[in-house]
């Protein structure tokens, strides 16, 4: 299963949501537009063109539409919602708090909100982690720190015990906000429950830095992410142009999508070479990256910038074991440390210097608050999760397509990682504007004056 094959076989995908039953309630929210029950986004694929599917029969990819619904599922006055954060930092994750809590209490009218402590360990009770009150008070400038005031954690636990756990306390609605993994367990909660036959919604508010989750367009954090990294890639030039021969090296966050390098290197055009996970690329030979290095620097060029996302270039590291974190995610091997030593070893048999001046600014950029229109984003993914729980949906997570908001299926948002396609658009500005192919030896040296 992947991303593409959703579009050309839409008609082995379900596309819509599990809804725990009729909304029957006049819903609280008013001065508004009304979102219908059968209103659909359509979404589509640069390999796959909507008038195909039509011409051929097949059923078109669409997502319910999200937004305030006019009759409500779950009671205002009996419900009890949860907040839980998981998995590693991002900004704009208080945002993502602070947005919930103010659309349930001010819109809706559920003044009983806890987050939920350290993750899903929060919903355990072995551990010992008492939820926090959550009201408006107390979240009324969280959104000025980086972080989550409820803390995180990784790993899966036991999603029976997690069941347990919000009927025992009286939760209704649980906000899962977090990655793949999270999302996935919160499927399997979403999947207890109504196993169960409980009237439980369970919505995500997909968090991802890497910008690498399935149909839910640019992640929140994932633009302040690239904001961050520019005072890191101006000092990495400033320190390559210091030296003869300099080069600054910035590893950037991207373990297995290289959106973050990609961009940041458009957005500081002072970079030479953007490595990410989806192009592979050879370090020696003809076509090597010590060999490009060399190419920039026998034209006259006496500093070069190399932006790498920290998943490239791991077929490279040979002799490290594979390891795994809680959630069970591969951790990569560091190629940041591993090419500062290779680069250093080769222009040093050659008699010929090289200083290279080393950046690896992944936790301070994504401890940082979220800027901008990433705050904004933050804040209509919490609100259209709020309505997509009093609504009784549940095992979904919120979407965006072009400036439509929508209810994904957690199941298509998790079924394979986001990848930038090195055959289209993005990816041919990155290598328009360092131009690496023509250091690396595919395309002609052009001599600036």
């Amino acid at each position: 299963m992947s991303i593409k094959d959703v579009f050309e076989n839409p008609d082995k995908y379900n596309f819509n949501i599990t809804t725990l039953g009729e909304g029957r309630l006049d819903t609280p929210v008013c001065r508004t537009k009304y979102v219908e029950e059968n209103e659909r986004v359509l979404i589509s694929h640069d390999s796959v063109y909507l008038s195909d599917l039509v011409h051929s029969g097949r059923k078109v990819p669409s997502f319910e539409k999200a937004g305030p619904r006019k009759k409500i599922f779950h009671d205002p006055a009996w419900s009890k919602a949860a907040i839980v954060t998981c998995g590693g930092l991002c900004p704009g994750l208080n945002d993502v708090i602070k947005g919930i809590v103010q659309t349930l209490w001010f819109e809706y009218g559920v003044k009983n909100i806890v987050g939920i402590r350290y993750g899903l360990e929060g919903l355990i009770p072995e551990y010992g982690h008492e939820p926090l009150e959550l009201n408006p008070d107390i979240v009324d400038d969280i959104h000025t720190v980086g972080g989550t005031i409820l803390g995180s954690s990784r790993g899966g636990q036991d999603t029976e015990q997690i069941v347990h756990t919000l009927v025992r306390r009286g939760i209704n609605m649980l906000f899962c906000i977090g990655g793949d993994g999270t999302l996935r367990a919160a499927r399997d909660i979403a999947e207890e429950v109504m196993r169960r036959g409980l009237s439980i919604s369970v919505v995500g508010v997909p968090k991802t830095i890497d910008n690498d989750l399935a149909f839910i367009g640019r992640s929140f954090g994932f633009e302040t992410a690239v904001y961050a990294t520019d005072s890191v890639i101006t000092a990495a030039h400033a320190e390559a142009k210091g030296a003869y021969h300099g080069i600054g090296l910035v590893k950037l966050m991207g373990r297995d999508s290289g959106f973050i390098a990609a961009y940041a290197s458009l957005a500081n055009s002072v970079v030479n070479f953007c490595l990410i996970p989806e192009q592979p690329f050879e370090l020696e030979g003809e076509h090597g990256l010590l060999k490009a290095l060399e190419r920039r620097f026998n034209i006259g060029k006496t500093h070069a910038v190399i932006v790498v996302a920290e998943g490239a270039g791991q077929s490279l590291i040979e002799g490290e074991e594979e390891r795994r974190d809680a959630s069970g995610n591969v951790l990569k091997k560091d190629i940041g440390e591993f090419l500062k030593r290779k680069i250093e070893e080769y222009f040093k048999k050659k008699g010929e210097k090289a200083s290279v001046k080393y950046f690896d600014p992944s936790y301070s950029i994504r401890s940082v608050p979220a800027l901008g229109t990433d705050a904004i984003l933050c804040h209509l993914l919490a609100k259209n999760a709020v309505h997509a729980a009093m609504a009784g949906k549940t095992n979904c997570v919120i979407g965006k397509c072009a400036d439509v908001y929508m209810h994904v299926p957690i199941a298509l948002a998790t079924i394979e990682r986001q990848k930038i396609n090195v055959d289209d658009t993005l990816w041919q500005a990155v290598l328009d504007t360092t131009c690496q192919e023509r250091y690396f030896g595919f395309e002609p040296i052009v001599k600036s004056n």
